[in-house]
């Protein structure tokens, strides 16, 4: 990042979190964290005030692929990509492979946009190392490729809009530790990481279980899943059934969701308690009702409107920061009423959008 630029972005110490503003306001200046150096595993994380581009250049084509868009959490993401791509005057075309086991499907997609002509591609991966010879590809033939939510391996990569999602879990785990720390009674926590092999899922997976080592928490065998609502569900039913003495459930939004009606029904409420590792509409209703303890919010919808600018920034020759993403911070029922809202989740009546001509 060159003087100019942090210059430009550096952030002031007292502004951690989004708070509420008028739905009128730009969505930006929004704080932020560059990881330095970019696409490092153990980088430094430098506090940012991320503000993009007044508009584009031109109406760029800038094809979008998801991995599904099954929960509130990619449809955020699909709001910021596409109200982004309209502030700046793109075009935009959104394809979604239908869910984490549809590599092959996203990788055809992927090909496709940039047959069709797709300038830049912007990329939620369904797998960590999966695309890495297409991104290779693609990018050889100089078109930009932006890593969006979920993470790539790859190099090859102009940039990252993302958070780290180590830290997503961490925080998680972090309240079950304080809440009972060694020495306390031994509670029992069914987790539910997501799916497999999705980078974003290891690396939440590795900062819960690093942030209740030591303490009074044993979590059972972590049960993977699709992030499909009858899936979690399903998965949700089997545990409280193995076990009877499970207090928490933790793990994905749609876990947290599709387990506030499992336990209501099973008459467990005040005895199973629900956290989730990160934010949708859904978790953010639960904690309002008092369903839901909390969860981190990662800002999905700026996610998705940063990867846009850095899109556009890297097409025009413009200077951008390669590796970064929202400020995390948790959203519980203390401070759940001072939070903008807009800023991180998609509006209440946002259906998916695939095109913008």
């Amino acid at each position: 990042m060159t003087h100019a630029l942090r210059k430009m972005l550096l952030l002031g110490a007292t502004a951690l979190v989004p708070f509420a503003a008028s739905a009128d306001d730009a969505w930006y200046p929004y704080p932020a964290q560059a990881i330095e150096p970019a696409f490092s595993t153990d980088g430094t994380a430098v506090d940012v005030e991320y503000v993009p581009l007044e508009a584009a250049s031109q109406p760029w084509n800038i094809c979008v692929s998801f991995p599904h868009m099954k929960d509130a959490y990619w449809l955020g993401v699909n709001y910021g990509v596409i109200d982004e791509g309209r502030r700046l005057g793109v075009r935009m075309t959104v394809v979604e492979a239908d869910g984490y086991t549809e590599l092959p499907r996203q990788i055809s997609q992927i090909e496709d946009c940039v047959s069709a002509g797709a300038d830049a591609v912007i990329i939620g991966a369904i797998s960590y190392d999966g695309l890495n010879s297409l991104i290779r590809e693609v990018a050889g033939n100089g078109i930009p490729v932006i890593d969006v939510i979920n993470g790539v391996s790859s190099t090859d990569i102009t940039a990252k809009s993302l958070v780290s999602f180590y830290t997503m879990g961490q925080e998680t785990g972090r309240y079950l530790a304080e809440a009972h720390p060694a020495g306390s009674d031994e509670v029992t926590v069914g987790w539910f990481p997501g799916p497999a092999g999705a980078g974003w899922v290891e690396a939440a997976h590795r900062g819960f279980m690093e942030a209740i080592e030591g303490s009074a928490v044993r979590v059972l065998e972590p049960r993977y899943g699709d992030t499909g609502r009858e899936v979690q569900q399903r998965l949700v039913e089997d545990v409280l059934t193995a076990n009877p003495d499970v207090r928490y459930i933790a793990g994905t939004a749609v876990t947290a969701e599709a387990a506030q009606g499992v336990v209501r029904e099973r008459g467990l409420s005040g005895q199973v308690d629900i956290l989730a590792f990160y934010m949708t509409p859904g978790v953010y209703t639960g904690i309002e009702r008092g369903m839901i303890l909390g969860a981190p919010a990662d800002s999905m919808v700026i996610q998705g409107r940063i990867a846009v600018d850095q899109a556009v920034r890297a097409l025009q020759g413009e200077e951008l920061i390669q590796h970064v993403g929202p400020q995390i911070f948790v959203v519980d029922q203390d401070n759940i009423a001072d939070v903008n809202r807009d800023s991180i989740l998609p509006p209440e009546n946002f259906s998916p959008v695939f095109s913008i001509n």
